[in-house]
């Protein structure tokens, strides 16, 4: 049940109405239209702009839609009232039935409640984490596989078709970095001392991939030239790094659909199919860059390169897709990989970048425009820096990975869920503190505790009503009377009527957050009737001997926490069901 949109249609079809009528014109784009909560809830339930929207095409005076609008919305039994405001929006007040209906919807849907057709099986491809295969994952890649992974988990439960996936860098030269590395530990595992000389990795992460490389060579790759071991320890330690990769992402619960090797695109004849596509479409061409804004390096010149003609899709500037010397620039393989992602038939494409790739952004969108000659789109969310502090002071380096704190390390010192919701308290581009002590405290100001302390709270009162002997089962609770809702509960009511339609909004902004957001807003107006039942005992859930009183109380909380267990599952968070 998403009463916003079964308002919208209500108001829809008055105006249809009134348009048949020819009270208004016929032909009218109504897809502007909306229902919404008012800004100020004094001023009723619902909102609409209909009268402010369709008065310039209909050449007529918003108020005088208006007072014709709201009197035929009168007719609708769910509406109590329907008055003109300001220069011609319509304030509702629903009957208190509808909420009541709207509690019992809850839970008969479970946490299926909400979920929403926006998708429509629309197949999409959520690209995220994808970090380089050089050792294990640090605290930015932790906020960008949240983010990925509920964003995921956001879209499948609006009912778009949702593939996972990791894109394996192991394409370039810091494999071979990664390779040189190990090898030095490989030469510690058998007693020699390791020169980590500048440039290669320090952290102690490598020591297990010296010892495997001891255990399966023995001594024989000792005082052996680089170029008799490289290519064998580059795929050697690229598969213990995605294996140590793996065993992170899922200590925070993140699991991929697919892992795509960067790797595969070459000597496959990928990159040249891709450039081809382009080149087919009149795309590519052989030119000159013009040189860049201010002072030059002193080692540029300019030279002819093969180009791809991305300003026609929006891009500042052609980007090169080979070197003057006939090698590929980073850029191509990006090109082939989003190809196959078009060529699998994917209809929406999402990257999840880290704040540093900004400048990549434009090229990206328009290599996949062209690609797929707009049929495809590409949706890019950079991610901001996560600032670590403890007790107000800035979190120390990570001895094991030798220069950045680790995936792991915030995890097993904050915990999956805790981690995993903090992730998601602001927006993907804004910056993001995250203080170990705040993150575990118990108090309001701490979200996760907040939200997760409401439904043990509801957990707790179904224990006592078991304890009583009283059945406090979801499909008893969905035949309870609460037609008639107490003015106390109505805000309560209210929020979990607004469920559906935040789940439409963060999904086709591809805002995960949103659903934090919410879920700290339910929360507090969960524990605000908690609390007004200290106060007043007829607002407390529990109703001494009164089974029947109780159920019609506990079933609009439980109602609220079918909400958080929703929400709190697409955020990836396990609920509460006591707090310790």
């Amino acid at each position: 049940m998403n009463l916003f949109a079964e308002m919208r249609a209500v108001v829809i079809a008055a105006l249809e109405t009134m348009s048949t009528e020819g009270t208004l014109p016929k032909g009218l784009d109504l897809s502007n239209v909306t229902v919404e909560p008012p800004r100020d809830p004094a001023h009723g339930d619902m909102a609409t702009n209909a009268a402010m929207v369709l008065a310039k095409p209909a050449g007529l005076k918003p108020r005088d839609i208006a007072d014709k609008l709201s009197h035929a919305l009168m007719a609708e039994p769910r509406i109590d009232l329907a008055e003109v405001a300001g220069p011609g929006f319509i304030n509702m007040r629903l009957a208190a039935s509808v909420w009541g209906m709207v509690a019992h919807d809850a839970l008969k849907q479970g946490r299926d409640f909400g979920r929403a057709a926006l998708g429509h099986g629309i197949k999409v491809n959520v690209e995220y984490v994808s970090a380089n295969p050089t050792g294990p994952m640090h605290v930015g890649h932790t906020r960008g596989a949240v983010f990925g992974d509920a964003l995921a988990s956001l879209l499948d439960f609006a009912g778009y078709d949702v593939t996972r996936e990791y894109y394996i860098n192991d394409g370039g030269a810091q494999v071979d970095v990664l390779a040189r590395s190990a090898y030095e530990r490989y030469r510690e595992a058998n007693g020699l001392e390791p020169e980590i000389r500048e440039g290669l990795y320090p952290g102690d992460y490598l020591i297990p991939v010296g010892a495997a490389l001891k255990e399966k060579y023995g001594d024989s790759l000792i005082d052996k030239p680089e170029s008799e071991w490289l290519a064998d320890l580059r795929v050697f330690s690229t598969e213990k790094m995605m294996d140590l990769i793996r065993d992170d992402l899922a200590l925070l619960g993140v699991e991929m659909d697919v892992f795509y090797s960067e790797k595969s695109l070459y000597g496959t004849g990928r990159i040249e199919a891709a450039l081809k596509r382009l080149d087919d479409l009149g795309l590519v061409y052989r030119g000159t860059l013009e040189p860049p804004k201010g002072k030059l390096p002193d080692d540029w010149e300019e030279r002819e390169q093969t180009l791809f003609k991305s300003t026609q899709f929006g891009d500042d500037q052609d980007r090169p897709v080979k070197k003057s010397d006939g090698s590929w620039t980073y850029f191509a393989p990006d090109i082939a990989y989003h190809w196959t992602k078009v060529e699998r038939g994917f209809d929406q494409l999402i990257d999840v970048f880290g704040a540093d790739h900004g400048g990549y952004v434009k090229r990206m969108k328009a290599a996949v425009s062209a690609l797929s000659e707009n049929r495809v789109s590409l949706d890019v969310k950079l991610i901001q820096l996560v600032k670590l502090f403890k007790n107000g002071e800035p979190f120390k380096m990570s001895k094991r990975a030798g220069t950045f704190v680790t995936l792991r390390d915030v995890v097993e010192q904050a915990g999956a869920d805790v981690t995993r919701f903090h992730m998601l308290t602001r927006k993907n581009d804004a910056p993001l503190d995250f203080d170990f002590a705040k993150v575990l405290e118990q108090s309001k100001d701490n979200p996760v505790f907040y939200v997760q302390y409401a439904h043990a709270r509801v957990c707790s009162v179904l224990r006592k009503s078991g304890e009583a002997g009283w059945d406090m089962s979801d499909a008893r609770l969905a035949q309870a009377d609460i037609s008639h809702l107490h003015p106390a509960q109505l805000p309560l009511a209210k929020k979990i009527a607004e469920w559906p339609r935040l789940v439409e909004i963060a999904a086709r902004a591809n805002e995960p957050h949103r659903i934090a957001f919410f879920l700290y807003d339910l929360a507090s107006e969960l524990h605000t009737l908690w609390n007004r039942g200290n106060d007043d005992h007829s607002l407390r859930f529990i109703q001494d001997d009164n089974e029947a009183a109780s159920a019609s109380r506990i079933a609009l909380a439980r109602a609220a926490t079918v909400v958080i267990s929703a929400g709190l599952g697409i955020l990836g968070v396990t609920p509460a069901e006591e707090m310790r």
